[in-house]
């Protein structure tokens, strides 16, 4: 679910204060591998008898400029002679990590000048002696083709569930246009030079709340039992919640796994504007041609979690350049999408969940009408009632108030009267049985 965030001026994401973990050093080791590999396929075979699992991830799209509302972004300019540092919190633990990368919507050959993980202070700070080199086949530099992706080589930095890890990349030649994610809820940063190892702040004097080139991290070594991917729009990319704060519902979800002792990892897919049947610039890819590369290249993947559909209803009455085209969609076509992404997902052994829409009446912009609820209604009485999906979550009743149920509750929305705020974003993963995952 999202809106046109510049016509609405509404969104305005409070900041959060980072909950900040001493951890103790890591090992610096590098772990062998034989050649630069564009696969986690290929990667494994390297390491045999390692079983890698996302412990985080977020989904690309291409470049776009930003707005008043999303905030800037490098993504249209891209890196050069700079260093990026970018902070991810990882829902699994493990002995080591893994690095991926994506170019996926570059034009030419992405040239990484060096990279390095440790285990992040807050902001752009790195806990002291635990900065370990990332490397690409034995290599500290590497190339990613336009349209592919990149893991690193495994690396010897131990990581816990729900740590924060600063993942840190060089850029000496322009790399043109960057793939990115345009609504982090976190800052990203730049220093000019190189910073690589800097375990201090002062040469980041730049951020924006984007990641850029980083779709993933993954454990191994660990208790992970693989790891569930939470795929699709605002509502699982975050928006109206406290900026830094791991408020998302994937979040709450993970946090939830991890109380309950249960080894999965949560994988947050979300794009915000995102669609199942039309791409657009500001929301990527239509769902149905991005699932296969946002959920199914993904290793351990055990299930997916689908929350789309809201934009394709609510966006034709929208005219913003931003997120057309907007075509009229039926429910029929809406639930063709649906059974397109189930298919691939059982065809791949992982299990479907589909999730209902929320209340979208009381948007303070045009998102709403009796045409949009009916087929709001429509579509959710088929994810609930089909059993297509393997299971369902019912974010309509978690969110809905009582007295109209066509309304979110008070409390539980955002201040642009559609998204959930931070004790709605709980009480939609509050909703979810654990079992069914």
């Amino acid at each position: 679910m999202d809106l046109p965030l510049s016509r609405a001026r509404l969104i305005k994401i409070s900041v959060g204060v980072a909950v900040i973990v001493a951890l103790t050093a890591a090992a610096t080791a590098h772990a062998p591998a034989a050649r630069r590999s564009a696969s986690a396929r290929s990667n494994d075979a390297v390491a045999p008898g390692a079983r890698w699992t996302s412990a985080w991830g977020a989904a690309v799209q291409a470049p776009v400029a930003g707005n008043e509302d999303s905030g800037p972004n490098w993504s249209v300019k891209g890196f050069a002679g700079q260093t990026v540092r970018q902070v991810v919190r990882v829902g699994l633990g493990g002995t080591r990590i893994r690095v991926r990368l994506s170019n996926a919507f570059g034009t030419s050959p992405l040239r990484i000048a060096g990279a390095t993980a440790g285990r992040s202070a807050g902001g752009a700070l790195v806990w002291p002696g635990t900065i370990a080199r990332v490397t690409f086949a034995r290599s500290p530099t590497a190339v990613i083709p336009p349209g592919r992706d990149l893991v690193s080589d495994p690396v010897a930095l131990p990581a816990s569930p729900l740590e924060r890890l600063a993942i840190t990349l060089r850029f000496i030649a322009p790399t043109g246009p960057a793939t990115f994610h345009r609504f982090a809820g976190t800052d990203a940063f730049r220093a000019l030079g190189d910073h690589l190892t800097d375990v201090g702040a002062d040469a980041f004097k730049e951020s924006t709340s984007s990641w850029y080139y980083l779709t993933g991290v993954e454990v191994a070594g660990g208790p992970a039992r693989g790891s569930v991917v939470v795929f699709g729009d605002s509502l699982v990319d975050g928006v109206g919640a406290t900026k830094e704060a791991d408020a998302r519902f994937p979040d709450d979800l993970q946090e939830r796994l991890v109380a309950a002792r249960r080894p999965l990892g949560v994988v947050n897919a979300g794009i915000g504007s995102n669609k199942l049947l039309n791409g657009s610039p500001c929301g990527g890819e239509k769902g149905t041609a991005r699932f296969a590369r946002d959920v199914l290249a993904r290793p351990g993947v055990r299930s997916v979690i689908v929350h789309l559909g809201a934009n394709d209803i609510g966006a034709p009455q929208v005219d913003d350049p931003c997120i057309r085209p907007n075509p009229q969609v039926s429910a029929r076509r809406l639930i063709d999408g649906h059974r397109a992404l189930i298919r691939a997902a059982h065809a791949h052994g992982v299990k479907a969940i589909g999730m209902t829409l929320p209340p979208m009446k009381g948007a303070l912009f045009p998102f709403w009408t009796p045409e949009v609820e009916k087929l709001r209604e429509e579509l959710n009485q088929w994810i609930r009632t089909s059993h297509e999906y393997d299971a369902v979550i019912d974010a309509d009743r978690a969110m809905s108030d009582p007295s109209d149920q066509r309304m979110p509750r008070p409390g539980y929305v955002f201040m642009d009267g559609l998204h959930p705020d931070d004790a709605g974003y709980q009480a939609i993963a509050d909703a979810i049985d654990l079992a069914a995952l």
